[in-house]
């Protein structure tokens, strides 16, 4: 896990993927050059997978302050009341697995602070399995809304991915919808709610970070 202090504003592509997209695009250009253009063809299709993955499109949240939103784009694949490992509570878990295709910024669920963060070392199993969550590697963010409602978001690497990145650090106060994370190569991330929270999305549902409604705290 890799940690920053500051934010930047949404570029078109993930700075995080910037050095494998200039690699794969010099690697198709000298193939091409040296070799021939037929043969440059497999690592231009590489090359267009790697500028999709690491698109960064800004987001807009929709208005409600009680609202918790999708911390990454992908499909719900858990909602379900459950112990929260982290705060030690009962809880409202909703879970978004991210394939390939998805985009990986990580974006916060809510309007709070940064009370607390845990990282832990782990196995890289499919990040769709639902013990992906216990045995995985993975960071989790123990957020404080202004009212007092604590949600625990938890970056979870999936079966290809190799690195969690964590921006932030206890004591930084984050908006709705603002990046504070990247998982590269699929992944999960888990929210645990208060277990009054409402749930509004279902499983099976797409979601997209900062914009979709995943529950209405009380």
């Amino acid at each position: 896990m890799a940690v920053e202090g500051s934010f930047y504003p949404h570029p078109l592509l993930a700075r995080e993927g910037w050095a494998f997209i200039a690699t794969s695009v010099f690697l198709a250009v000298a193939t091409g050059w040296f070799a021939g253009w037929a043969w440059s063809i497999p690592l231009w299709l590489a090359a267009a997978f790697i500028v999709q993955f690491f698109r960064d499109p800004a987001r807009t949240p929709p208005p409600g302050e009680n609202l918790v939103l999708a911390p990454a784009d992908g499909r719900i694949v858990s909602v379900e009341r459950m112990h929260d490992p982290y705060l030690k509570r009962d809880a409202v878990r909703l879970s978004v697995f991210m394939n390939v295709f998805n985009v990986h910024s990580n974006r916060s669920p809510i309007d709070g602070e940064v009370r607390e963060i845990w990282y832990s070392a782990g196995a890289f199993l499919n990040a769709a399995l639902d013990k992906a969550s216990a045995r995985n590697e993975r960071n989790a963010l123990w957020l404080r809304t202004e009212r007092g409602a604590d949600v625990t978001c938890v970056q979870v690497a999936g079966l290809i991915a190799r690195r969690i990145l964590c921006y932030v650090q206890p004591g930084t106060r984050l908006r709705r919808g603002e990046r504070f994370g990247f998982i590269r190569f699929g992944s999960r991330v888990d929210v645990y709610l208060p277990a009054d929270a409402a749930p509004r999305a279902r499983v099976g549902d797409t979601v997209y970070a900062g914009a979709s409604v995943l529950a209405e705290l009380h």
